[in-house]
């Protein structure tokens, strides 16, 4: 198995995939979708994706009905995504992607955060070379083979295609998510979510007490209403 599939293991039911945080993500989610193509999930692979995804952590179909009126009413504002790099402590480099109505109130806050527990925050560039930058699907697992399938969608950018418990998972870079998605979409695959994420290209083994200064400023970050998701170079134990 390859770097996805430990980073999966290892962050498989950590931080942010509490059930509040992630309807706000989503609510977050599909504002930007509709701005960006239009209210109608066939002619918006953006706002299909984010249904899926909606739908895989049970979130109420009304709620998400809501939502895309909401974000269609042209007086209805915009998020911007911003990304903040910087250092928590003894030398763990930090990646926060945010979704923000107030850029000013965000930039406020994290650096807050990174102030308070003897963090640094970076200029732009600082810390995201470390990451790649990864698009995901997770697929049903019964009737298909991995192997076969990693085979098949090598030609479309796939790089990682593995099962575990959630179903097939799929990993590939970045630019890779919109040939995928409409390939799985041909074969008629169900999609049951995706996403996006970054990988530590080298992770950085810390003592108890380091970790425990570290989760100081992760726990602030992951907190923030305006924080989607927080990435870090620290090691993560997989036994959880």
């Amino acid at each position: 198995m390859g770097r996805a599939f430990e980073f999966r293991k290892a962050r498989k039911m950590k931080r942010w995939s509490a059930m509040s945080k992630a309807f706000t993500r989503i609510g977050k989610d599909i504002v930007m979708a509709v701005k960006e193509g239009g209210p109608d999930p066939a002619s918006n692979s953006r706002l299909r994706a984010v249904i899926q995804n909606a739908k895989a952590v049970n979130m109420p179909k009304d709620n998400v009905e809501r939502a895309i009126k909401k974000a269609s009413d042209k007086s209805q504002g915009d998020y911007k995504e911003v990304i903040f790099e910087g250092y928590a402590p003894h030398g763990i480099a930090v990646l926060v992607e945010t979704a923000t109505d107030n850029n000013t109130r965000t930039v406020a806050n994290v650096r807050s955060y990174f102030n308070k527990c003897d963090g640094s925050l970076g200029t732009s560039g600082s810390v995201v070379f470390m990451f790649d930058h990864t698009c995901n699907f997770r697929i049903p697992g019964e009737g298909l083979d991995p192997e076969e399938l990693e085979l098949e969608l090598i030609d479309f950018g796939a790089e990682e295609v593995f099962l575990d418990d959630d179903g097939i998972l799929i990993y590939a870079p970045f630019e890779n998510f919109g040939a995928i998605q409409a390939e799985l979409e041909s074969r008629e695959i169900e999609i049951l979510s995706s996403g996006f994420e970054r990988i530590p290209q080298v992770t950085k083994k810390l003592n108890d007490e380091e970790i425990a200064d570290v989760e100081k400023l992760l726990e602030k970050l992951e907190e923030d209403d305006d924080v989607q998701n927080v990435y870090h170079t620290m090691e993560e134990s997989s036994e959880n």
